[in-house]
C-alpha cells in the first residue's frame, strides 16, 4: 500500500497529541537503540575484521525514530525531536559513546532526516520520501562518524566507501522501508485515527 498523499495546506502547528506521540516514539526508540548498542558490539567487531566498514549495516537500527515520527505526526521538527529524545535517553541509560557524543550524532541524524520532508514543504508523504529521509539520516550518521573519528583514514579508501554504502543502505532498509510498513500496520489498527496520517490509511482500506 502506498498511502501517498500531497497536502495542499499542511497543518504545521503542533498539538499536545503530536508532542505526546513523538515523545513516545523517541522513548521506545531509545530502548531499542540501547539494546542494539549492547548486542551489536560483538558482531560489529567480527564484521569489521572481515571487511572494514561492513559493520555499517547495523547503523540503520539507530536511525528510525526520526522518519517514523515524521511520517506519523507530520509536523516540522518531528524527525529531529524524536531522534534527539531517543539519543538523550539512550545516553542517560549509558552506552560506550558517552552523553555528548550520543546527543550530537542524534542531532545530526535527526536534522538530516528532517531535511527530506522540508524539501517538499511538509506536503508529500510517501515511501520514496520516507526512503529519502532515511538515506539522508544514514548519510549524516556516516559523515559524523567519519569526520570525528576516522580522520586518519582516506575518504576514498575501503573503510570510507564501504562504511558509507552500508550505512546508507541500512538506513534505507531499517529506517525507511521497514518503518513505512510499520506505520501502515499501526494505522490500520486505528491507533493513529487522531492523525491525518492514520485516517488516510484507514480510509483507503475500507
Amino acid at each position: 500500500m502506498s498511502a501517498s498523499v500531497v497536502e495542499a495546506k499542511p497543518v504545521l502547528k503542533w498539538r499536545v497529541v503530536d508532542i505526546a506521540v513523538a515523545s513516545v516514539i523517541g522513548v521506545a526508540s531509545a530502548l531499542i537503540y540501547w539494546a542494539v548498542a549492547f548486542f551489536s558490539a560483538a558482531p560489529w567487531s567480527v564484521l569489521e575484521a572481515v571487511v572494514p566498514g561492513l559493520a555499517g549495516i547495523f547503523n540503520g537500527l539507530w536511525l528510525f525514530a526520526g522518519p517514523l515520527a515524521a511520517v506519523i505526526v507530520r509536523k516540522p521538527g518531528a524527525a529531529l525531536y524524536a531522534e534527539v529524545v531517543a539519543g538523550v535517553l539512550e545516553a542517560l541509560m549509558g552506552n560506550m559513546w558517552g552523553g555528548v557524543e550520543t546527543f550530537l550524532i542524534a542531532f545530526v541524524q535527526g536534522l538530516c532526516a528532517e531535511i527530506a520532508f522540508a524539501v517538499f514543504a511538509y506536503r508529500k508523504w510517501n515511501l520514496p520520501v520516507m526512503m529519502f529521509s532515511s538515506a539522508l539520516s544514514g548519510l549524516g550518521c556516516w559523515a559524523y562518524s567519519f569526520f570525528t573519528h576516522l580522520q586518519a583514514i582516506d575518504l576514498n579508501g575501503s573503510y570510507g566507501i564501504v562504511y558509507l554504502i552500508t550505512t546508507v543502505l541500512s538506513g534505507l532498509v531499517f529506517a525507511g522501508i521497514a518503518m513505512w510498513y510499520l506505520y501502515i500496520g499501526i494505522a490500520k489498527t486505528g491507533a493513529l485515527d487522531n492523525f491525518a496520517s492514520g485516517r488516510m490509511v484507514r480510509n483507503r482500506t475500507r
